[in-house]
């Protein structure tokens, strides 16, 4: 039995203000410290073979607290880099929902379908999640590994895991700080790249 904690990184600047950060490095701001501070604190009695994270600093922040007195390394994985949200960086949610409110509630219902102007489609982030998962899986057979990746990326990261819809994305970006443990049995789990 594999166990996957997914960690959700700490709060920025960007989260604060309900800004789509999507696929921009941002650091952790001074609340998304704490978080990242208090998630190693719960974490501390788990032993973890190894963290990986996406390409952005909020992640790496967050790793680099559960280290701790930990002796394992921190391995980035560019294919976990979080959903590209094009023309959406830096807008606030309610500006996507106020000036394209169709679009807005197509990614609220039907998250696979949309794709954000000049960024990057639910399903194309599925597809490379789901083919960085079965490495991970044929890697890892057992113990207990952790990544850490922003949302909306660790919503569709646990969608395939599960094997269970992504669901609504615009309510998974306001969820950071957080983490959740998964059992898998990975000769179980129907993945193909």
């Amino acid at each position: 039995m594999l166990r996957i904690i997914l960690i959700h990184p700490g709060a920025t600047d960007f989260d604060e203000q309900r800004r789509i950060k999507g696929s921009l490095s941002i650091p952790l701001n001074a609340n998304g410290a704490e978080q990242a501070a208090h998630t190693a604190t719960a974490l501390a009695g788990h032993d973890i073979d190894c963290i990986y994270v996406g390409p952005c600093q909020s992640a790496h922040q967050t790793a680099e607290a559960l280290l701790q007195e930990r002796s394992i390394k921190i391995k980035t994985l560019d294919k976990l880099k979080n959903l590209d949200h094009g023309l959406w960086h830096g807008k606030t949610i309610d500006e996507v929902r106020q000036h394209q409110p169709k679009v807005y509630r197509q990614w609220q219902d039907h998250p696979e379908q949309v794709c954000p102007p000049d960024g990057e489609s639910v399903m194309s982030a599925q597809l490379r999640v789901r083919a960085t998962l079965v490495k991970l899986l044929k890697k890892h057979k057992s113990g207990t590994i952790a990544i850490i990746v922003p949302n909306p990326l660790v919503t569709v990261l646990r969608s395939e895991i599960k094997r269970s819809d992504v669901g609504d994305l615009w309510k998974s970006e306001q969820d950071y700080g957080s983490w959740e443990l998964l059992e898998v049995e990975p000769e179980k789990v129907a993945l193909s790249s």
